[in-house]
């Protein structure tokens, strides 16, 4: 791991402090243990990554009176709640590893890999088209229009006959299911393009994780929408994506601004919220239903789903759920501080709170800020991620 780099001296201003946890007790550690697992999962290890979640780990064991473990090849004898660093696949191996429900983990479990990816958000291009091994027709079905107009292929024959039905309408995004936060995604606009971008993927990648193929949205907002179950709290919340630009100048994911409220969604939905926002929950609380009821053994204790509004090419205003995560994400030091303040508070009713990743050199992060990461990545380069808490008791929605 590269060495950590300080960065220059603090802003003039700065948000209002998160509120301090209590120290975890001495006899934590009797009751379980919180641990990090990375066993055989993919991806999710640069530094950054590996330094966020074992934040995570130490936040989560305070919420629920634990101790910390090391990462160990199986997980210590006595409870242990494990923090994986992907969603999980396979009911048996989630069995092996002691998860029986969510107050086992903090992430998802799936039946299939699959499941896990940004695949299962479009139908195939034709009922006899090539899928994996649980492939749930039933799935777009139920989603109908919550989701944008697009195709999910496994074959470049396939891959080619969406391409040709969605340009037809306007511009296409093509999407590596894999890929996170913004990064892996090319906008095509003729057949050319679309080949050239197709030609990238090698023939292992196709028939294992399959392509997506979307309409492109102009004037996009993506707004998140989420909940997490931790220590026997449960919080749901709606919030808005912040772009940034990495060190490659792209746009990449540059935190979010949540508003969290105690309770599940039906909690959020009693809100006051703008027609917009209230759209996205509706069409996220869908999408999770349709996955529970395609997918036997889903489970989550933390779901969040990225809604995008925005225009279509004929003009036209739309919003559709992109992808789900089932894993510890960008956005979970947010829904972590959302939770500690209504742990610490039972009166509390509603939180918002902001997670923040700052590419290159930057001023200090504000006094009481849970700092995640600052330093030097060994993948992305200089980066700073923390989180905030907002001042304010009962903000509207």
């Amino acid at each position: 791991m590269t060495p950590l780099t300080p960065f220059p001296a603090p802003p003039s201003s700065a948000p209002p402090p998160l509120l301090p946890l209590p120290d975890t007790p001495a006899t934590a550690a009797d009751n379980g243990t919180v641990m990090a697992w990375t066993q055989g999962l993919r991806g999710y290890a640069s530094a950054h990554e590996q330094m966020t979640r074992m934040e995570v780990v130490r936040r989560l064991a305070r919420l629920k009176g634990y101790g910390v473990s090391e990462e160990f090849a199986q997980p210590p004898a006595g409870p242990t709640y494990l923090v994986p660093s992907d969603t999980l696949v396979g009911l048996e191996r989630a069995r092996a590893l002691g998860i029986r429900s969510r107050d086992d983990f903090f992430g998802g479990l799936v039946p299939w890999p699959f499941v896990a990816t940004k695949a299962i958000t479009h139908p195939l291009v034709a009922p006899g088209a090539w899928a994996p091994q649980g492939w749930s027709a039933d799935f777009s079905r139920m989603l109908g229009d919550a989701v944008l107009p697009g195709f999910t292929a496994f074959t470049r024959a396939d891959a080619a006959t969406a391409a040709d039905r969605l340009l037809a309408a306007g511009a296409v995004r093509i999407k590596r299911v894999r890929a996170t936060g913004g990064s892996g995604q090319t906008v095509v606009r003729d057949r050319a393009a679309c080949a050239r971008c197709l030609a990238a993927l090698s023939d292992e990648e196709l028939e294992h994780d399959g392509v997506v193929l979307e309409q492109n949205l102009r004037q996009v907002e993506t707004l998140s929408v989420g909940q997490v179950h931790v220590a026997g709290l449960v919080a749901t919340y709606h919030g808005v994506q912040r772009l940034t630009r990495n060190h490659h100048g792209e746009e990449v994911y540059g935190g979010s601004d949540l508003t969290v409220v105690r309770g599940d969604f039906q909690a959020l939905l009693a809100l006051p919220l703008a027609r917009e926002v209230r759209v996205a929950v509706e069409q996220a609380l869908l999408y999770d239903s349709a996955a529970a009821a395609c997918f036997p053994g889903f489970l989550a204790s933390r779901i969040n789903y990225d809604v995008a509004q925005g225009r279509m090419p004929d003009g036209s205003w739309r919003s559709g759920v992109l992808e789900q995560s089932w894993r510890a994400g960008g956005a979970t030091g947010a829904e972590i501080a959302a939770l500690e303040a209504l742990r610490a508070d039972p009166r509390r009713h509603v939180v918002r709170a902001s997670g923040h990743e700052i590419y290159g050199p930057c001023g200090e992060p504000p006094p009481g800020a849970v700092v995640y990461f600052r330093g030097v990545d060994d993948q992305v380069g200089p980066l700073t991620k923390y989180t905030v808490l907002a001042n304010d008791d009962h903000h509207p929605a």
